[in-house]
């Protein structure tokens, strides 16, 4: 007989959240390249991020259907031959939980139908199930299990938990338990987008942003001391020693390079980015945003130890 879970061994988001505060050098480069390449992949698909988020968000019904009704689905199981039936979908709740206007989500299906990914008959939505591999997370998949690792060898240095997980136990936890995890994960990634695209003004701005401040977070004398959240909000807008090009972020990124010209340039007049002689561009956070960022900053640390705490939670029962 197996053993029962103690309550008592189960991680707190608090906790988690704390930890990732006070070690926050060694748990940002990981947690930056995870959020910079999900949204560029998603940029990837249909050259529009938000019909993106559109498609994962009919796909998210099914994480919805299986949370309710305490049904648990392997990775396998789901992402195995299969086309899902939504029974009715508005326009109207898809705009309101994306924050899209309803004529370009209306827009977006339409798009997404001759695409083929979508299939309506009357008020039923059907996905076909080569949308799926869209929107399978190999990528995410393998950076969210990194980045859950880190976590836990941070908490172990803490004392915080017993063990350490590696990114292959991590991955195989997600997997064996995937519609919770992935709905999990789901919550972050619109929580998340959506809250800095009210900020920056669209998702592609926001995509280039991500890609700046990964660039920057990646820094080695950032890493090789341990530095807490405060301490690195103050070092972080002097860390690149090498910037980025437009050239290069429009190859990263996949966004055309008149458009990331222009977008570079809104980042600069907001606050977020600077410009140097050699046209090398780089993070720099100006005192009149820098409230927001924290605050922002902040609610984000908060979400993402929601996830890693649920995942680990996972992990340790297993």
């Amino acid at each position: 007989m197996n053993k029962l879970p103690s309550i008592s061994d189960a991680l707190d988001e608090k906790m988690v959240t704390s930890v990732i505060n006070k070690k926050f050098n060694n748990f940002v480069p990981a947690f930056y390249k995870f959020v910079s390449e999900w949204i560029i992949n998603a940029y990837s698909n249909f050259k529009d991020i938000e019909m993106y988020m559109v498609l994962i968000y009919l796909v998210n019904n099914d994480f919805k259907f299986y949370r309710k009704n305490g049904i648990q689905v392997d990775y396998n199981t789901f992402y195995k031959d299969k086309t899902l039936e939504i029974e009715e979908i508005k326009i109207i709740e898809i705009s309101e939980a994306l924050e899209i206007p309803k004529e370009s989500v209306r827009r977006k299906i339409i798009i997404l139908e001759k695409l083929g990914v979508l299939k309506r008959s009357r008020k039923k939505i059907f996905i076909d199930r080569t949308a799926y591999e869209t929107v399978r997370p190999k990528r995410a998949l393998k950076n969210i299990s990194y980045l859950v690792s880190i976590s836990s060898k941070i908490l172990k240095q803490e004392n915080k938990i017993p063990n350490f997980f590696s990114s292959e136990e991590i991955s195989n936890t997600i997997k064996n338990n995937f519609s919770f995890c992935w709905y999990e994960f789901y919550k972050f990634i619109f929580s998340y987008y959506l809250r800095w695209r009210k900020i920056l003004g669209d998702l592609e701005t926001l995509s280039i942003a991500l890609l700046i401040i990964s660039n920057a977070s990646s820094n080695k004398d950032l890493i090789i001391q341990d530095i807490d959240i405060v301490k690195w909000r103050k070092r972080i807008s002097h860390a690149d020693k090498v910037g980025l090009n437009s050239m290069s972020i429009s190859d990263i990124t996949g966004i055309p390079r008149p458009t990331v010209v222009r977008k570079v340039n809104s980042l600069i007049k907001q606050g977020y980015a600077r410009m140097d002689k050699k046209k090398l561009i780089s993070l720099s956070i100006e005192k009149k945003v820098f409230s927001n960022t924290q605050k922002m900053q902040e609610q984000t640390v908060k979400d993402i130890s929601v996830l890693i705490y649920k995942i680990l939670n996972k992990a340790s029962i297993n």
